[in-house]
């Protein structure tokens, strides 16, 4: 007969012996939560033509290194040192220097014109002065601040606030009025327009043009846009005036007045003005006359 009873678990010794449970796994330790990265503070936006690392502060130091009388500043502290300047360019025949270890000062206040003959240099020496085009070697110091030292964007801020540009062709755009084209460059600095259109009238008045503010290009005359050009650059109320042939499309009593208003600027607001002709009567009612062959000055 079969037995229906389950046998007995095993023991030892007469004691009860159960299997050990099994030992339960550790619970994994949860990972930090990464601590979130702080969001960078957004930089502001610049206004237009301002840089946002702009060495120096040359729209508060008007008079870097003037001799102040006053309110007035007078002329005879150096503006514009050219430090044994060279320009070279490289052509099929090998390099060419446009400058060639040129050296030359100008004083605040002076009012000096190049002459010289075609491919001489003019051109050159004053867009490298002024920080237009670099130098290949040498160094300009303008206002007592090296051009070479100063980033691109200082250099285009420094121009715009400091500087005032007139060339033969009067490169004004012929659909905007003339008060619309002198305040253009003012707009562009971030000026307020309000302001920029009280400083336009001002420059087209100082030129003896406030009466043809509303009128385009094409309805002035050669001297006139010369004239507009001419209080173009000075609204901004520069330190430093450069003309590179001025009068050279202009007949002769418009070239006279256009020189005869340069002059005028230079004496009434102590502008420093560098002139680039090719007329040696022009070029002789400057306070100073410079001559260049081959690259260098020549006495």
């Amino acid at each position: 007969m079969t037995s229906n009873v389950s046998p007995a678990p095993a023991t030892s010794a007469g004691v009860l012996v159960s299997k050990p449970k099994p030992t339960p796994k550790p619970k994994p330790t949860p990972k930090p939560k990464p601590t979130p990265k702080p969001k960078p503070t957004p930089k502001p936006k610049p206004s237009k033509l301002v840089a946002t690392d702009l060495e120096m502060s040359i729209s508060v130091r008007a008079d870097f290194n003037a001799v102040e009388e006053g309110s007035v500043i007078v002329p005879g502290s150096v503006m514009i040192q050219g430090i044994d300047i060279t320009r070279s360019y490289r052509s099929e025949a090998g390099e060419v220097f446009a400058l060639n270890g040129l050296s030359v000062t100008l004083d605040r206040g002076e009012f000096a014109a190049v002459m010289g003959p075609s491919g001489c240099g003019k051109t050159t020496l004053l867009n490298c002065l002024s920080g237009l085009d670099e130098v290949t070697s040498g160094d300009v110091i303008v206002e007592g601040t090296s051009l070479a030292g100063m980033k691109d964007a200082a250099r285009t801020i420094y121009r715009a606030q400091r500087m005032g540009f007139i060339f033969q062709a009067f490169n004004l755009l012929p659909v905007f009025s003339a008060v619309e084209n002198v305040e253009l460059p003012l707009l562009l600095t971030g000026m307020k327009a309000s302001v920029a259109r009280q400083k336009a009238l001002g420059a087209l008045e100082a030129v003896g043009l406030v009466d043809r503010a509303d009128h385009r290009p094409a309805q002035m005359s050669g001297g006139e846009q010369q004239r507009t050009a001419v209080a173009r650059a000075i609204a901004p109320e520069p330190a430093v005036l450069w003309a590179d042939e001025p009068t050279g499309n202009l007949d002769s009593e418009n070239a006279e007045r256009i020189m005869g208003l340069l002059e005028t600027l230079n004496v009434d607001r102590a502008l420093t003005i560098l002139m680039v002709t090719h007329d040696e009567a022009l070029g002789r009612k400057a306070k100073r006359l410079l001559r260049m062959r081959d690259g260098k000055l020549i006495v």
